[in-house]
């Protein structure tokens, strides 16, 4: 009870408090219901964390459960790569369940309400069914086969159960109430027949349950004190406090408790989608680092502290709004900016030619791996005759206030020293193809007599240290959406919320992705997979699992410029 005492930093926790103060609550017990049927994005993130967050908080357990009950769709590729998620995330879970452990059990709890008059096996097809549901305005109409005899509907729900019945002839359905207000309460559906292999159980069962009567029941047998969940399943909670009392569990029953979703801009956030698009080749697989999954996150370089920062920064809202991705960004950079070393890539490279060093000399550049954290160490370069810069850092026609180079003016070369633009050599095509610069020697980062001051630093990189490497950049994978465009529906059995209604197809950003040959200096190319640098004045960058032997690939995880940041000091 102790922890009561604690400021309730938002509503849930404020009902949390309130039942742990009335003793409808003993211990917090939350849980974290996956189907797997792909692979977590940012969008489960925000329940993964406040579902193992508001355990941790307030000392209780939060359980894994999968709801494996739509066998089509489910595979154990996406049971492990959930459970690697959550464990990079950094939480772990007290229990891990499956809901089809939990079959049998459902399957007699279902027996015991036909027993009791509130259960029946209906034939009618699913368009009759529908048809006969009613609407928002008008009431539902009962199947002629609601009022069969107990006998019979324990007889017809076992056969079901046998195998005697094609797949969709028949199902089994609640009775409660065809005119309900609510229309999720007018007879909803609780086993349906479907023969398909399941990832644990393989062909032994042709009936599975639906998620309205799975899972508030599931949550009851695992003793759950609140059930978290995103704000489309509002409308559920009626049903699922209906269910659990049903099925008997009358004693300190699970609470729901719905929270806003968390909706990122020009982001697809439905596993539907995100399947599409891995299914039709749009993207590499669920970690291409385009995609809004925690694989492909992890992928592209972020941390995982970056993840529930951003997630803590959102909140818990009641209503559903739009994050801009900048946020997200914003918080890579901050968690990056102080764990990444720096390092020095010349993305797209022009040579330089120092006309005044002498041919063969090599000087030796220390340069440091962190300016704030000099336990980092430093690392040695090389300056030689021959260089590249960034091809962007040169303009023949500087406009005003541009300080990097361009003929007769200087910069510095970072920790190196200054140089002159005093010629340039152009292709047949009158393209700028290499810089012909002087170096003023006395003019040495470090050294005595260099305090010289120009505008512009450029980093670079000598002919003797320069490697070659692959660097992909990314934009968003959507373009941005026209107004007016209108959400479709949460969907039924439990499946998130889709994507907007429109073909979201269309708006597929055909330059998400872009791939530059480019060079880097040994510390970058040595480094292991998975490894993350400043490539100085260009990004924060995560090496790939693509890179060779030969060839190193990085993905940049995020640009220096900080829109967020910006924005929010304005």
């Amino acid at each position: 009870m102790e922890n009561t005492e604690k400021k309730a930093s938002n509503f849930i926790e404020e009902f949390i408090d309130a039942d742990l103060a009335s003793g409808r609550t003993e211990k917090v017990h939350t849980r974290f219901p996956p189907e797997p049927n792909g692979y977590l994005h940012i969008g489960h993130a925000k329940a993964l964390c406040i579902d193992f967050g508001i355990a941790r908080k307030y000392g209780g357990l939060c359980n894994l459960r999968f709801d494996d009950t739509n066998p089509t769709k489910e595979d154990t590729e996406f049971v492990l790569a959930i459970q690697n998620d959550i464990h990079w995330l950094g939480y772990d879970w007290a229990n891990l369940y499956y809901a089809s452990d939990f079959f049998p059990r459902l399957y007699e709890i279902a027996c015991d309400m036909i027993r009791r008059g509130v259960a029946y096996v209906d034939d009618q097809s699913a368009e009759e069914m529908r048809l006969n549901r009613g609407t928002l305005t008008t009431p539902g109409v009962n199947s002629p086969y609601r009022d069969r005899s107990v006998e019979e509907n324990l007889d017809l729900f076992e056969r079901m159960k046998n195998g005697e019945f094609p797949d969709g002839s028949r199902v089994l359905r609640a009775k409660i109430d065809m005119s309900a207000p609510n229309v999720l309460l007018r007879d909803p559906t609780m086993y349906r027949i479907l023969r398909h292999h399941h990832h644990r159980t393989g062909d032994q069962w042709c009936i599975y349950p639906m998620y309205d009567f799975q899972h508030p029941i599931q949550d009851a047998i695992e003793g759950i004190s609140h059930s978290l969940c995103s704000l489309e399943y509002e409308i559920h909670r009626p049903l699922y406090d209906w269910m659990v009392e049903q099925a008997g569990f009358t004693q300190h029953p699970p609470r729901q408790i719905e929270f806003a979703r968390l909706n990122i801009a020009n982001t697809v956030m439905s596993k539907r989608y995100l399947r599409r698009l891995v299914e039709e080749h749009y993207v590499a697989g669920w970690d291409d680092p385009r995609m809004p999954t925690l694989v492909a996150m992890r992928r592209r370089g972020y941390p995982a502290a970056a993840i529930r920062d951003f997630i803590e920064r959102v909140g818990v809202a009641k209503a559903d709004s739009v994050v801009e991705n900048a946020l997200l960004e914003h918080c890579v950079r901050e968690s990056l900016g102080d764990i990444a070393p720096r390092a020095m890539a010349v993305l797209d490279p022009i040579k330089v030619t120092f006309v005044n060093w002498p041919d063969g000399q090599v000087d030796e550049v220390e340069m440091e791996n962190h300016p704030d954290h000099p336990e980092m160490g430093a690392r040695t370069l090389h300056f030689t005759k021959h260089a590249y810069i960034e091809r962007e850092d040169f303009m023949e026609e500087p406009p005003k206030k541009f300080f990097r180079l361009a003929p007769g003016r200087e910069v510095r070369l970072k920790g190196a020293y200054i140089i002159k633009c005093e010629d340039v050599v152009k292709d047949e095509n009158g393209n700028v193809v290499e810089l012909l610069c002087s170096v003023d020697l006395t003019s040495k980062s470090g050294c005595e007599g260099a305090n010289r001051k120009v505008k512009g630093t450029l980093h670079w990189l000598s002919d003797m240290d320069a490697r070659p490497i692959e660097v992909r950049l990314y934009d968003s994978i959507l373009l941005p959406e026209a107004e007016g465009v209108e959400e479709e529906a949460p969907a039924e059995d439990g499946e998130e919320a889709a994507a907007p209604a429109k073909d979201f197809i269309s708006r597929l950003n055909p330059d998400s992705l872009k791939v530059i040959s480019s060079l880097a200096e040994p510390i970058i190319c040595d480094a292991e997979v998975g490894a993350k640098f400043q490539f100085l004045r260009m990004g924060y960058f995560c090496k790939d699992p693509d890179s060779t032997a030969e060839k190193s690939v990085y993905n940049r995880t995020v640009s220096l410029k900080d829109s967020w940041a910006k924005a929010s000091k304005a």
